[in-house]
């Protein structure tokens, strides 16, 4: 809450990361400045890894990751931010796996006991945005796609992907076709078969020069009880918060861009584990 810690989150990156660019990729938004705005930021990083910091030593090397944020803003402010960085991208590039990133870090930090938590709706606090978006027509068809993948129904796939997908998934995978659709959202699902999946954000869009968009930030909520993405099951109690932008074409869905924070999800399995 407030200002401050956003700042010295900032700081510190720029420490790491002095040459950081940000890209704008795309914002897809709703609402109108009178009675507050939802807006979903596509952002496109590059940065070299110049100061020592939270990565470990400077290593030298050049990164490339992408960061999906939902904003509220009202009276020309942000009151309510909700930014997912694909962190797993991060850490590939650095080279190392996200999950011995996730052990070390919470070594780092004193261990299980006094590492700082992962987020989860325990530790949310009511902003003053409670809306959920738009109801338009396009986030609409993206949410009804995501719905059937989680309730297993990738009968979905072939009818609603353009056969030449271009994916972005998190940790910086790029993919074309139906079959890296079924792998991606398949193993998520596989790994938490019982939780519960929400869609929290929704917004849909039709601009000039522009094809049909959707934002949709979602989650899953409950225990890493089956085989998938994740390895073994652990029974760890685990919330996932992701965000997705999406183009459709002639041919249906025609580009995705996935954002989740690997680390994160691994973190909360390893303070399961040990």
């Amino acid at each position: 809450i407030g200002n401050k810690d956003v700042i010295g989150a900032t700081m510190a990156t720029l420490a790491e990361f002095p040459d950081r660019k940000l890209l704008g990729e795309d914002v897809i938004w709703s609402g109108n400045p009178e009675i507050g705005m939802l807006s979903s930021h596509r952002i496109y990083t590059t940065a070299t890894h110049l100061g020592d910091g939270v990565y470990g030593k400077a290593t030298g090397k050049q990164l490339k990751y992408r960061v999906i944020a939902d904003c509220h803003a009202k009276n020309n402010q942000i009151d309510d931010e909700w930014l997912i960085r694909d962190q797993g991208a991060i850490i590939i590039q650095l080279g190392f796996r996200p999950e011995d990133y996730a052990r070390t870090l919470i070594e780092r930090e004193g261990g299980n006991e006094n590492c700082v938590m992962p987020f989860s709706p325990k530790m949310d606090v009511t902003g003053p945005y409670t809306g959920k978006g738009n109801n338009n027509k396009w986030g609409e068809k993206y949410a009804s796609i995501l719905q059937k993948m989680m309730e297993s129904n990738f009968s979905i796939v072939p009818k609603a992907y353009d056969r030449a997908c271009q994916l972005e998934y998190p940790n910086g995978k790029s993919e074309i076709n139906h079959n890296a659709v079924d792998e991606f959202w398949m193993s998520l699902r596989s790994s938490f078969p019982s939780a519960k999946f929400s869609i929290d954000h929704q917004i849909g869009r039709e601009d000039p020069l522009m094809p049909p968009r959707a934002a949709i930030r979602f989650s899953l909520y409950g225990k890493h009880d089956g085989w998938g993405r994740f390895g073994k099951p652990t029974g760890a109690i685990v919330y996932v918060m992701g965000s997705a932008h999406v183009e459709f074409g002639p041919r249906g869905l025609r580009r995705e861009f996935v954002v989740f924070d690997e680390t994160a999800i691994w973190k909360q399995i390893i303070l399961k584990t040990g």
